[in-house]
């Protein structure tokens, strides 16, 4: 596993975000989604968001992105939605026979965790700290950091 570094941290945060059409109504194509794409990664750049992986379906978006610590992802996520939504429905003006108010997405969202060791290994670690380590198995190794700001386990 790589991970990544600022000054003063080694991370790995991966998310994963779903965000729904208001109403649910189908109206993201593959333009559309590519525009909001396009919209994503732009906007992610200023608050040190990596997307990973973009993907649509008629009335929502998967989007598995990485962050750093400080990142502020409440603000991001409503950033993007607030400029995706303006940026699609006047590009994209057939939009508004089935979206006919201001919204685009609903104004609920769904963002998860991903990635890394499991919740429940992660809890027997910890709970094997300071135990004799000849009685435990479990252990997570960690390999010197590198030069090159990353590390790995």
């Amino acid at each position: 596993m790589i991970l990544e570094s600022n000054n003063h941290s080694v991370f790995k945060l991966n998310y994963h975000l779903v965000l729904v059409t208001k109403y649910r109504r189908p109206v993201i194509n593959d333009r559309i989604s590519n525009r909001l794409k396009e919209i994503f990664e732009y906007i992610g750049d200023k608050y040190r968001i990596k997307l990973k992986e973009f993907n649509h379906d008629k009335d929502h978006i998967h989007v598995l992105f990485s962050a750093q610590p400080n990142s502020q992802l409440s603000k991001f996520i409503n950033a993007y939605k607030s400029a995706s939504s303006r940026l699609v429905k006047k590009e994209f003006p057939q939009i508004k026979d089935k979206l006919w108010k201001s919204a685009f997405w609903s104004k609920s969202y769904c963002l998860l965790t991903v990635g890394g060791a499991p919740l429940e290994v992660l809890k027997e670690y910890i709970k094997s700290q300071g135990r004799d380590k000849n009685v435990n198995n479990l252990q997570i190794s960690y390999l010197p950091y590198e030069r090159t700001r990353r590390k790995t386990f």
